[in-house]
């Protein structure tokens, strides 16, 4: 089995519990994906668009609320070499209002998902899976999609163990 964890995060300033805004070194879903990456093994690959996001969280916000409403496929600088040799992807992101961030329907939309496994997963305060994993379905008929993995975000840091535990139990379920 060949194993692909790829992600979307953003680092820098998000919304923490109580609505603070905080600044991350390293965004949510990042530190999730290398805790499943180190669990699993296999390869990590890091989505990133060709032009930055704002800084300013609130602002943020609301420019993915336009690339939604819009239907923008922002650009991104790279997908993963030898695509075709993965059979199973974990995926990760955060919610962006109630679904997936433009960014990761650019990176679906931009691969060939023909046989392979995907298993979602992602970061919010709250909001759970939304609606992305009916729109992972939408975008990649000829895949398999697992139902995800819904994450507290600022809870990430101290969840290695249960987020590795998880991972692992995936990889199993598609061994059998």
């Amino acid at each position: 089995m060949k194993i692909l964890t790829a992600y979307f995060s953003l680092k820098g300033q998000t919304i923490a519990p109580g609505m603070k805004i905080v600044n991350l070194k390293k965004g949510h879903t990042a530190t999730a994906a290398e805790f499943i990456q180190q669990a699993v093994g296999g390869d990590l690959f890091e989505i990133q668009t060709v032009k930055a996001y704002v800084e300013d969280h609130m602002k943020m916000i609301y420019e993915a609320k336009e690339e939604l409403e819009q239907g923008i496929r922002p650009e991104l600088k790279g997908f993963p070499e030898n695509f075709t040799d993965y059979d199973t992807v974990f995926l990760g992101y955060p919610n962006w209002w109630n679904t997936l961030p433009m960014p990761v329907v650019t990176f679906l939309e931009g691969l060939n998902w023909t046989g392979k496994r995907i298993i979602p997963f992602n970061t919010s305060e709250g909001s759970g899976l939304g609606k992305s994993v009916d729109k992972i379905r939408e975008i990649c008929k000829e895949a398999v999609i697992e139902n995800g993995y819904a994450l507290k975000g600022s809870q990430v840091d101290g969840q290695r163990e249960k987020i590795a535990a998880w991972a692992l139990e995936q990889i199993g379920r598609v061994r059998e």
